[in-house]
């Protein structure tokens, strides 16, 4: 009996003390645990997926829901309400109207310029059933970038909408020259070269599509263009594939979003986390989309309390806005329970919680053409994401010694990268796998090259280069510290210093521009400066180079303060000085260098006084 009674004892002792000792001692092992379930979930529907015949893509997930939800609304846009089956009636329209015109050749690569709006998921529909790659412009861009980025993708067809007329006009000769059909979606236009589109769709047949028309896609076949600013030059289309498009559906399901959730997006369609998580997400979960023209702090939560959102996307500038509106007695009174995005400073994360309740935010990490990614989905304020042993045999990944003075990775004696130790900063890379590609970018293959990095862990292996600079803690969390290289983030956009350098020294008195971007107390990322020298015999003059920067670039990119030097700073290795000058700042009591500013009631940069610098640092003065 007395063994027996022990027996007992021991069992009851440790169904008590382990599960006490597993919270001590590994306290994230459950939420590891179902995270892994949510993997195994999510690899075994792709699978599936994968196996269907004929082959199943985003757009047949759309079918799906229209199918098993017809008149549930899938987008709510300024009052008005449009059901999955009139979603689908409309892209038909427009992929009737499309075929039958003479500029449209089956299977052809579009162009869709426009801002967010119904229209823009309504042409993408229409497009992916003809079986044509969409390009997704930013309505942002214009001129220079606008004709770069149209033409990068080797698209025959630009559809754009009405607001955007003298964007498109800007380069309209351009684009006849080379023969592309330019539709507008409106009823009437009177430019030449400019068809006006919405006529012919509101004439059109709502028939499907036969099948047929995209019959030749594949896995491996492009879906979309998203544009990306890289390390350097102008913005580079990233391509994203069918089989990359399939596998990011199951961004908003694998973190706990249903059908009966309402999402409201408010980010860019034209980027990844407007169009492939508010977007595409919503298409595999089957849900409502609360359809925003562009972000607004005093709407959002009114917003979302009318029309019971309870999803929300954000990035970190989104938060910190939110954060800074005037408090109100009904800041709890709402039904968001998840906060989706990244790019949340720990801060901004804490009082966002103190102030607007226990909202549950997934930080995660990835990037538009990436091959690796982190979910912070332990909750752990600060992290962008949390690392593990079996995530990395399935994703192959390491942070690398980096040196930021000498802009490259540190190597050994044999000649290759030095891997960091947990706790300190170093470079994140991703093995390039058949589970984890990287596509590169659109007819771009020295800039897809300069983000493969090579002779990693051995001789001949192949990585890709994050461009972040990360840190991975005891408890294994992993946090981002900073970009390195010649790009930094604005207003939630990557701005590459080099076309911004390039469009400067376009300028009738610039000879050379060093762009970099500096810190502001109280802001997300960098705000962009430029170290510049005057041209010999010419005077820097702020209203010529406000209306030129005006005119060439969209508001994140253009430089907030300019910095008149005599000469610009190199490297040993001829390479521009960036670091001091970024140590450095904007703060015209630091410098000899005279510092002007942007200032757009002006319309000119002006001479940045100290009593100016003091009202930007205090938070007086906005950027």
């Amino acid at each position: 009996l007395l063994p027996q009674i022990y027996i007992i004892s021991v069992i009851l002792a440790s169904i008590v003390i382990i599960p006490f000792a597993l919270k001590t001692f590994f306290p994230y092992l459950w939420m590891d645990f179902l995270y892994f379930g949510d993997l195994l979930r999510i690899l075994v529907r792709f699978v599936s997926r994968r196996r269907r015949i004929p082959l199943f893509f985003a757009l047949d997930r759309f079918f799906e829901q229209t199918a098993a939800h017809p008149d549930r609304p899938f987008i709510v846009f300024e009052n008005e309400s449009y059901s999955y089956t009139y979603t689908d009636k409309r892209s038909n329209q427009i992929a009737n109207a499309l075929r039958s015109h003479p500029g449209y050749e089956a299977g052809g690569t579009v162009a869709l310029f426009m801002g967010n709006e119904p229209a823009f998921m309504f042409t993408w529909l229409a497009l992916a059933k003809l079986g044509s790659p969409v390009v997704l412009l930013n309505h942002n861009i214009r001129t220079k970038s606008l004709l770069h980025c149209f033409n990068c993708c080797k698209a025959n067809v630009l559809i754009a909408a009405s607001e955007l007329k003298q964007a498109v006009e800007d380069v309209l000769p351009s684009l006849l020259e080379q023969g592309v059909t330019v539709l507008l979606m409106t009823t009437h236009c009177s430019t030449a070269g400019l068809e006006s589109f919405s006529v012919k769709v509101d004439e059109a047949s709502q028939a499907p599509v036969p099948p047929s028309f995209r019959s030749h896609i594949t896995f491996k076949s492009p879906a979309v263009y998203i544009y990306t600013s890289g390390t350097t030059g102008l913005p580079k289309a990233a391509v994203i594939n069918q089989n990359h498009l399939l596998k990011t559906m199951a961004v908003l399901s694998s973190n706990g979003v249903m059908s009966s959730d309402v999402i409201y997006v408010n980010l860019p369609l034209c980027h990844t986390a407007g169009f492939m998580i508010g977007f595409i997400g919503s298409v595999e979960t089957g849900s409502t989309i609360i359809l925003k023209r562009k972000f607004s702090a005093s709407q959002f939560w009114d917003d979302c309390r009318k029309h019971n959102v309870t999803v929300v996307q954000y990035i970190g500038e989104i938060m910190r806005y939110l954060c800074n509106t005037p408090k109100r007695e009904n800041d709890r009174d709402h039904k968001v329970r998840l906060a989706i995005g990244n790019g949340i400073r720990a801060e901004v994360w804490k009082e966002f919680l103190n102030r607007f309740g226990n909202i549950q935010v997934r930080e995660f990490y990835a990037s538009t053409e990436g091959n690796v990614g982190f979910v912070n989905y332990a909750g752990k304020i600060g992290a962008i994401g949390r690392v593990n042993f079996l995530y990395r045999k399935l994703f192959p990944y390491m942070l690398i010694k980096y040196d930021t003075k000498r802009d490259e990775p540190i190597r050994d004696a044999n000649g290759l990268c030095v891997e960091s130790p947990k706790g300190e900063t170093g470079l994140l890379v991703s093995k390039i796998t058949d589970i984890a590609p990287f596509l590169g970018y659109s007819h771009n293959e020295e800039q897809t090259e300069k983000k493969r990095i090579r002779n990693v862990l051995r001789k001949g292996d192949l990585y890709f280069n994050s461009g972040d600079l990360m840190r991975i803690d005891k408890d294994n969390f992993i946090y981002f510290q900073d970009r390195i290289g010649d790009t930094f983030r604005w207003k939630g956009e990557n701005v590459a210093t080099t076309e911004v350098s390039d469009i400067l020294t376009m300028s009738d008195c610039l000879k050379e521009a060093n762009v970099y971007g500096v810190q502001v107390p109280g802001n997300e990322g960098r705000v962009g400066m430029a170290a510049v020298t005057v041209k010999q015999g010419a005077q820097f003059d702020g209203h010529k180079i406000y209306k030129h920067v005006v005119s060439y670039l969209p508001s994140y990119a253009r430089p907030r303060f300019i910095r008149i030097q005599t000469a610009v700073e190199l490297t040993a290795t001829f390479k521009q000085m960036k670091v001091k000058l970024v140590e450095e700042g904007f703060d015209p009591g630091r410098m000899q260098d005279p510092v002007y500013i942007l200032d757009d009631n002006e319309k000119s940069y002006i001479l940045l006084t100290t009593q100016v610098y003091s009202s930007i640092i205090s938070g007086n003065l906005k950027l």
